[in-house]
């Protein structure tokens, strides 16, 4: 697949950096439901989205390039985005981190915004990893035609790579990740304990990004271990204790209210 969607005045615009932007911009629309359905203000969260998004960005980076030091010989390589390099676990722990501090400096709780963005950065995700499509990578090991044959036309050009066919790992994710969307739209809508939305993402996030890096070839190392599924399982970990202390502290709050 061409990485390049089209040039103006001879910058290039590549499809990895047009899904990153579609992805933000769906985000903050849904985010406008999402806070209507929490009765919050639309405007304090797009502050605190306007704060964390670029350190986010910033920390994705700083993550991918921690663990491919050698990949890069100067400071311009290394903070170049274009040709992808984004670390969806450095993006969200400089994000949410920026946010808490956020939120605490306005004195406003973290728990409930995270909650209502929580849907769209999920959503968010799902659409960035097309971008990845493009660029060549998030994929998995090499597989046979048999195998990519049952994949649509364009899915089986694009894992074509340097003469063989790739699992399409990233659209696994893809799916997975628009499946947790749906699932925290439910759930925004059912229930109103604090947290549950945010621990729901990282969760359920965690547990197909866990399957789904085990198949793919460009996994971030620490020696011999998958930095992503290591971090998945902690967040399982961490979901699954929030929901044992939630129900037993005061079980699961519906939400009454009506939404379409």
């Amino acid at each position: 697949m061409n990485p390049i969607a089209f040039s103006i005045l001879g910058l290039d615009i590549r499809w990895y950096g047009i899904f990153i932007a579609a992805g933000i911009l769906i985000g903050i629309f849904i985010a406008e439901y999402t806070c209507k359905v929490r009765n919050l203000s639309y405007d304090i969260l797009l502050d605190i989205v306007l704060i964390s998004l670029p350190i986010s960005i910033i920390g994705a980076r700083a993550y991918y390039v921690l663990f491919n030091l050698k990949d890069y010989d100067s400071l311009i390589s290394a903070i170049n985005i274009r040709r992808g390099g984004l670390a969806i676990h450095g993006g969200l722990l400089f994000g949410l981190t920026t946010a808490l501090l956020y939120c605490k400096y306005r004195k406003i709780n973290f728990l409930e915004y995270a909650d209502t963005a929580a849907p769209s950065i999920i959503l968010a995700q799902a659409l960035g990893r097309w971008g990845n499509f493009f660029n060549g990578e998030a994929h998995g090991k090499i597989v046979s035609y048999n195998f990519i044959s049952h994949f649509p036309a364009f899915i089986q050009h694009g894992m074509f790579i340097d003469g063989n066919y790739y699992n399409p790992t990233f659209l696994y994710e893809s799916i997975w990740n628009i499946l947790v969307f749906i699932i925290l739209i439910q759930l925004i809508k059912k229930f109103k304990n604090r947290g549950l939305i945010l621990f729901s993402y990282i969760g359920l996030y965690s547990i197909g990004r866990f399957f789904v890096e085990g198949m793919r070839t460009d996994s971030l190392l620490l020696g011999s271990i998958r930095m992503a599924q290591l971090v998945s399982f902690i967040g399982i970990i961490i979901w699954v204790i929030f929901l044992i202390y939630t129900y037993k502290k005061n079980g699961f709050q519906k939400n009454y209210r009506v939404y379409k």
